[in-house]
């Protein structure tokens, strides 16, 4: 049986440009899961960093070169278009899906010299996502995003304010553009029974009185806007829950906790847990009577609060850190609360901890974000405007 790199040709030749496998954090599920569910439904051959390798990929039904160089001189480096026209040609792709925009200068060159049409998938609006991180080279960025997504045949963003950002402000054509979100791999909420057993392992593996409510955060803590809401959970909202009189505890997970918090042992007295990067996160989701989700930075779409919406678990989000999940889609299951009010953020976690019983991710939301209909939807949008 012949392989995907012996097939003839690949409608799709997408370029990843830096390590997602294996997909841990939010951002490389993003770009494998896409690829994923892409090679489920059409051909798609993958080209990336070298440190991704093809037998992981294998694994998720994705075939992969690895060709690229891991050296950060890569997103400059002229000689790759060489190497990718000549896969272009070689396998007749007709478009080049490119994640992020900072390769657009490798895929307009692309377009132009192979005849492949260009589709930039973007994770954030990436200007503005550097200009809220404090970055003085923003405005640079921001010329070059444009410039790069007016040129592109289609545009892919994440969620849907960044597209009627692009549609505003870099004035991309509607008929270019669309929302293909972050998504899940299951299409329904799990069973009662399969969250109860998720919780007593919670309850076990870290000694949490059965009484309490578990409440949960989870994200790559190295990255700043989620160091910041760990900040704003263990110093602005923790202390209310504790004068509330709710009996509950604070699980906190996820890698590269920066060393200012290397003092969260010392809230153990104060109902906080940090696991550190935990191998199978799912089960937090599941297990977890309420997900937090105190982020007021960045941009994008926040996985964390997808997957925890998809395993139907009740969660309590502010403004920003909800940007592309509507209450269409969410219904009773997500508590909104304005930016930066944390008294507000601690009162919906009491009203969540009350009430999560009769709170449920309705069908609307596994229909809107499972990734084949998320995929479906884009390869027909694609299609429709050729």
């Amino acid at each position: 049986m012949e392989t995907k790199q012996e097939r003839e040709s690949y409608l799709i030749l997408s370029l990843i440009p830096y390590k997602v496998l294996p997909a841990q954090t939010g951002g490389q599920k993003a770009i494998v899961l896409l690829e994923r569910f892409l090679s489920l439904q059409t051909s798609l051959l993958a080209v990336s960093v070298k440190s991704n390798m093809p037998s992981l990929a294998a694994a998720e039904d994705i075939g992969l070169e690895n060709i690229i160089s891991d050296s950060a001189t890569r997103y400059i480096n002229p000689f790759y278009y060489f190497r990718l026209a000549k896969l272009i040609r070689r396998y007749r792709v007709k478009y080049l899906l490119i994640e992020h925009p900072y390769w657009g200068w490798l895929g307009l060159l692309l377009a132009k010299g192979t005849g492949v049409k260009l589709i930039i998938r973007s994770h954030n609006i990436e200007a503005f996502r550097w200009k809220s991180l404090g970055k003085w080279w923003w405005t640079i960025l921001e010329k070059y995003e444009g410039l790069v997504h007016r040129r592109a045949d289609y545009s892919l963003f994440i969620q849907d304010n960044d597209r009627q950002i692009a549609l505003t402000h870099y004035k991309v054509p509607a008929s270019k553009c669309m929302t293909a979100t972050y998504g899940v791999t299951w299409q329904k909420a799990p069973e009662v029974t399969e969250k109860q057993a998720a919780r007593a392992f919670l309850l076990q593996a870290h000694q949490i009185p059965a009484d309490h409510t578990i409440l949960l955060f989870n994200g790559a803590l190295g990255y700043r806007p989620n160091s910041a809401a760990v900040a704003a959970l263990v110093e602005r909202v923790n202390p209310l829950l504790q004068a509330s009189g709710l009996s509950y505890t604070l699980v906190i997970c996820g890698k590269g906790l920066p060393s200012s918090f290397n003092n969260l042992e010392a809230y153990k007295h104060q109902r906080v847990i940090y696991t550190g990067f935990v191998e199978d996160i799912d089960v937090y989701f599941k297990g977890a009577d309420v997900f937090l989700n105190p982020v007021i930075d960045g941009g994008g779409i926040k996985t964390k609060l997808i997957e925890a919406l998809a395993w139907n678990t009740c969660s309590v989000s502010t403004m920003n850190g909800a940007l592309g999940v509507t209450e269409k889609e969410a219904g009773n299951q997500l508590l909104l609360v304005p930016d930066h009010d944390w008294a507000a953020f601690a009162e919906a976690v009491l009203s969540a901890a009350a009430t999560k019983e009769s709170r449920f991710t309705p069908a609307a939301f596994y229909s809107h974000f499972y990734w084949g209909n998320i995929v479906r939807r884009a390869l027909d949008f694609i299609s429709a405007n050729q």
